[in-house]
């Protein structure tokens, strides 16, 4: 079987054996407050060994992934998101509520739940709990 997708053409299934997703990359504003965010809100590490790219930004473990901050105008918004998996997402939200930031409930997709917030620039960040 063969298909074209975009300008590539596609024969059989594909060679390609993904582990796992490395890292996502979002635009940011303000490279020092979204660091603050990402590290003191949602729990992330805080790298050391992010090259000099020649604009501000952060490489930041969350689990066992990262989020690469940029310091770029940000794109328009399209649904565009990324999601944190956690443990007890119930829990979670009455964390980040204590803290003062505005979420909705969790809601069930299949049998698992998830939530939205918003970084200080306004990216979308779902929260995400497996199998609950």
């Amino acid at each position: 079987m063969s298909a074209v997708i975009g300008k590539v053409p596609i024969d059989g299934g594909p060679d390609v054996q993904p582990l796992g997703i490395h890292h996502v990359a979002i635009n940011v504003t303000d490279a020092p407050r979204s660091i603050a965010y990402y590290t003191e809100v949602l729990g992330g590490e805080l790298r050391d060994d992010r090259p000099d790219f020649g604009i501000p930004g952060a490489w930041i473990d969350l689990g066992g992934q990262q989020v690469h901050l940029i310091e770029l105008p940000l794109p328009t918004e399209a649904g565009q998101h990324f999601a944190v998996l956690v443990e007890d997402l119930g829990a979670v939200v009455e964390e980040l509520r204590a803290r003062g930031l505005e979420l909705d409930d969790a809601v069930r997709v299949g049998a698992d739940l998830q939530t939205f917030v918003r970084d200080p620039d306004g990216n979308t960040v779902e929260l995400h709990q497996v199998g609950s």
